[in-house]
């Protein structure tokens, strides 16, 4: 084999560097070793001296000089020269040793070296698009990471990779032009509406036994790929596109008001990462009947309720824009929108009683603005007509109706024990018709 196309292989993770079959290309037709000498810097063995030789990997020049000598491999003949001393040292060093261990890290790096100096790539770019992904080059080298098109791991010491800004979708920069996958976020922008039916499967005969992404051959007993399904899809996959990543699934949410985790597919993984804070969920319609169960809900509609009534007085308050006090729900911004819209993000907190502790203070904070804090805003209470008693009303005071033709606040009892229209509804009708009268 060719060293050029180990080199790719191992970059894309496919080789094991340390692999004694691979030190010399001239021992092909010969019995391989019956061990292999495996690195040190990624085991859980001998941390101090792992991280010592980790920290200094193309860092220090002896990494480029002969194992036993002192000359410095500067050009192309001592490197190859450097190669070959290190490939008849690792062979005649006892096995496992640290000095056998030491002198295959220093091949590995004068065999990069070498494979510059012979095929210098030209330099990366730092951001590349592609099918609506937008990748960014990473600079992390210590972080390990899985590459999402090979499914191997990602060697940021010795290999680039990049990052797409908009799906989180990482892979080699080998794996680039493989790439099939759209941007996940595409989807969010142009399908922002979640897979209401549980489970939706529809059999692996439908799929004609191939992956639902990649069309890879798959199967129950695993031959020659396993079968995975995918909870929010239905659909069964190929273990290089479902790795039994979890998460929370809506339509078990909305249905059963369960949370439990359930095993997906890495785009259906990324897609409910993406929608979990959009508001795409209208209860009302789609199960009305959850508010009948969940009391949690039942409280957090009144509270939301609530905070539309309170931001006509926020609106036109100079103080209240002075000091921001809308910004209290710039997380939730749906919230000062309307009451019936919510985000899967809003059910998970709700169920968990985050949503209601805080949802509580924003209506205490609102509320002491506007009855305590601010002169304008008192200004614009209501006295009750009917009975004319009593301190100034509030539309959302627990204790008051509003009318809803003209929005006037009266007591709650009165409201409802009045027979009569009301008090203010009837002076706009009486004006109307003396100045229809009188034009």
């Amino acid at each position: 084999m060719e060293y050029n196309e180990r080199l790719a292989r191992f970059r894309q993770g496919h080789v094991n560097p340390f692999d004694r079959r691979e030190i010399d290309s001239n021992t092909e037709g010969k019995d391989p070793p019956k061990h292999e000498v495996r690195s040190e810097i990624f085991s859980s063995e001998s941390k101090t001296q792992r991280s010592d030789r980790a920290m200094d990997l193309g860092l220090a020049e002896d990494h480029f000089s002969q194992p036993v000598g002192s000359f410095v491999a500067s050009d192309v003949d001592q490197l190859k020269q450097a190669i070959a001393e290190c490939k008849r040292l690792i062979l005649e060093l006892p096995e496992h040793s640290e000095k056998q261990k030491d002198t295959v890290i220093k091949l590995i790096h004068l065999r990069l070296k070498l494979q510059e100096l012979k095929d210098p790539e030209e330099d990366e770019p730092n951001l590349q698009v592609l099918l609506e992904h937008r990748f960014a080059k990473e600079k992390s080298k210590s972080v390990k990471q899985m590459c999402d098109k090979c499914s191997t791991i990602i060697w940021g010491l010795i290999q680039t990779w990049y990052t797409c800004t908009g799906c989180y979708y990482r892979c080699h920069s080998k794996c680039m032009n493989l790439i099939n996958k759209p941007c996940v976020r595409s989807k969010v922008s142009h399908q922002s509406e979640y897979e209401l039916s549980i489970c939706p499967e529809v059999g692996l005969d439908k799929q004609d036994y191939r992956c639902a992404e990649c069309r890879t051959p798959i199967s129950l007993r695993g031959v020659p790929n396993e079968a995975r399904q995918c909870d929010y899809t239905g659909q069964y996959y190929c273990s290089s596109c479902h790795w039994n990543d979890t998460a929370i699934i809506p339509s078990r949410v909305i249905h059963n008001w369960e949370f439990e985790p359930r095993k997906v597919c890495r785009t259906s993984m990324r897609y409910l990462a993406l929608m979990i804070s959009r508001p795409v969920l209208k209860l009302k319609e789609i199960n009305p009947l959850l508010f009948n169960f969940v009391e949690e809900l039942v409280e957090i509609r009144k509270l939301r309720q609530d905070i539309l009534l309170m931001k006509p007085y926020f609106i036109t308050c100079k103080e209240a824009m002075e000091a921001r006090l809308l910004l209290h729900l710039q997380d939730r911004q749906h919230f000062v929108e309307n009451d019936d819209m919510y985000s899967l993000q809003d059910l998970i907190d709700t169920s968990s009683g985050r949503l209601s502790c805080s949802l509580t203070e924003i209506h205490t904070t609102f509320a002491k603005h506007i009855k305590l804090d601010c002169e304008t805003c008192q200004a614009k209470g209501f006295m009750c007509e009917l009975c004319k008693e009593g301190d100034i009303l509030f539309p959302f005071d627990n204790h008051t109706s509003v009318c809803h033709d003209c929005f006037a606040v009266f007591h709650r009892d009165c409201y409802y024990d009045n027979s009569t229209t009301c008090p203010h509804c009837a002076r706009m009708l009486e004006r109307q018709h003396e100045e229809s009268q009188n034009p």
